[in-house]
């Protein structure tokens, strides 16, 4: 049976099946060796998504009795960061509330997925002006962004904070993206979700996580017998058990 990775997060997770995402480029990169499955709920934070867990989770494993997924990404905390005094204040969720909703998935996965490697991916930096732009329609100095980027930081360094806590690898994609240069127009299309190029950024750091902990393209068997092993003069022979 297949290996499976798991993808779970909000919108940026969601998404990341569109074209040129990260998590279809997963798909592509791993075809045929491992299943992507997608669990990305738009809008979501940690508090949301642990009320929902084991209800999002259904079928993401192989089925009653198989294999444990071989990894899982947690991708939550750019909507956990909206500041509370703005516009998106019911997505908020205080620090320390983030922290210990992050330790609670990761223990529900840890409990239910013993052998599954568990991946946090801290909230993506915030390019303020896109903000006020994507939520009012226009470039306007008196509004205000429903988030800003000084939050972010803070919530990808609690992030970091439960990864090293719970022992687990994490990728820093609020650091990795602002190396980038114009990163807030060549990485995030409106100051928050990823453009192709913000997409292929944390494409790369997943797959390097990925081969971190033993899960590459080259540690992988394909499913099924390739076309050019197939014996042309008995190709039925190919499939026998």
């Amino acid at each position: 049976m297949r290996p499976r990775l798991v993808l779970f997060g909000d919108s940026i997770t969601e998404l990341s099946f569109a074209d040129g995402g990260w998590g279809a480029a997963l798909a592509d990169h791993f075809a045929r060796k491992a299943d992507v499955v997608l669990r990305g709920f738009s809008g979501y934070n940690t508090r949301w998504a642990l009320r929902v867990l084991a209800r999002a989770m259904e079928g993401a494993a192989a089925g009653a009795g198989g294999s444990d997924p071989a990894a899982v990404t947690v991708f939550f905390g750019a909507n956990d960061a909206s500041l509370p005094d703005r516009k998106q204040v019911h997505q908020h969720v205080p620090l320390e509330e983030y922290r210990s909703n992050l330790r609670a998935i990761c223990a529900y996965f840890k409990e239910q997925w013993p052998s599954t490697k568990i991946i946090l991916i801290t909230p993506p930096p915030i390019y303020e002006p896109a903000r006020i732009r994507d939520m009012y329609g226009e470039d306007d100095p008196s509004k205000l962004p429903e988030r800003t980027n000084e939050a972010a930081g803070a919530y990808a360094q609690a992030c970091l904070t439960v990864a090293k806590e719970l022992n687990l690898p994490a990728i820093d994609i609020w650091t990795k993206m602002q190396q980038f240069p114009d990163w807030q127009t060549s990485a995030l299309c409106d100051g928050l979700h990823f453009t192709l190029f913000g997409n292929k950024i944390l494409f790369d750091c997943v797959l390097e996580t990925l081969e971190s902990i033993g899960f590459s393209q080259g540690s992988l068997q394909p499913d099924l017998p390739l076309f050019h092993d197939i014996d042309p003069k008995n190709p039925l022979k190919a499939f026998e058990i």
